[in-house]
């Protein structure tokens, strides 16, 4: 079931673990993490974007997601402008990302609190960033730049009105060119003065621990897509597609997507938090999602 997905964080923070956000690309995909959800007995956050047909691929993620009752989020992430955001809102969203985290600190400000009000109005549940989480392959400068400031985080907060803030500690989007190094102490501080649900961006690659960590500290989603990616590329490789075992790809991507997520579940401490018996689960056709 769709739920605003402030429901899953403020639960998470409370209960003091994390949930992953996973993507959401194709069929597949949905469905393999939907099934590795209901077998963990987790929530469940799905990323998306507006690319291509939105109102087709968010509604692809609705359809499967009330075939259970597994509370499950989908989160339109780094929307860059007002009008991408409309569109996630109106395309089936339960929460927007406004990224907004390269702008000056005034408009950051102006343009989130706005869109706050619009997303809080629609029922659904707003992310914002403060700080700026950089890229992996560009480490060595984002790693240690534009991280979160504890004080600053704690005023932006308050006069934007978000249900949860991603911050910048150390992690960056993608794969890692070099080790990542995340700053509990500042992680710590901003815990301590914002009070909120925080979300880690770039948890791929960023140490099973390290994520294990984060999420007794105030971290209640983290975001992870390319580790997701990469298990399903080397699962293909790995496999014998010749000839009619052909047949088997889609098998073999589902299983990669499935197992990953179960992963990240364990990781992240949401196996067993979705608050659901297993008896009160709506069933879900898992035979149809995989080839004969």
């Amino acid at each position: 079931m769709l739920v605003p997905m402030k429901q899953i964080v403020d639960e998470a923070y409370a209960g003091g673990y994390g949930v992953p956000a996973l993507p959401s690309m194709n069929e597949i995909q949905i469905r393999a993490t939907i099934e590795a959800a209901v077998e963990a007995n987790s929530p469940l956050i799905f990323l998306t974007s507006n690319r291509g047909n939105a109102e087709f691929n968010h509604g692809l993620v609705k359809y499967f997601a009330d075939q259970v009752d597994i509370p499950i989020a989908l989160c339109l992430d780094h929307s860059p402008s007002f009008e991408d955001c409309i569109v996630g809102i109106r395309t089936g969203c339960t929460a927007i990302m406004a990224d907004r985290s390269q702008l000056p600190y005034e408009e950051n400000v102006a343009q989130v609190k706005l869109l706050a009000e619009i997303a809080h109005a629609a029922g659904i549940s707003i992310e914002a960033e403060l700080g700026h989480v950089g890229q992996g392959d560009n480490y060595a400068v984002d790693g240690i730049s534009a991280l979160t400031d504890p004080k600053e985080a704690k005023s932006y907060i308050a006069e934007t009105g978000v249900d949860c803030l991603a911050v910048a500690i150390g992690t960056a989007h993608g794969a890692y060119a070099g080790t990542p190094k995340l700053d509990f102490d500042r992680l710590q501080e901003i815990n301590d003065a914002c009070g909120i649900p925080l979300v880690i961006h770039g948890g791929s690659g960023s140490g099973d621990d390290n994520l294990h960590r984060v999420c007794t500290m105030g971290v209640a989603k983290v975001n992870i897509v390319t580790d997701v990616l990469a298990a399903t590329y080397r699962a293909i490789l790995a496999g014998d597609f010749s000839g009619n075992k052909g047949h088997g790809l889609y098998p073999t991507m589902f299983a990669a997507n499935k197992n990953e997520a179960l992963r990240s579940f364990d990781i992240t401490g949401s196996t067993g938090k979705a608050k659901i018996k297993s008896s009160d689960l709506v069933g879900f056709d898992t035979a149809s999602t995989q080839e004969k």
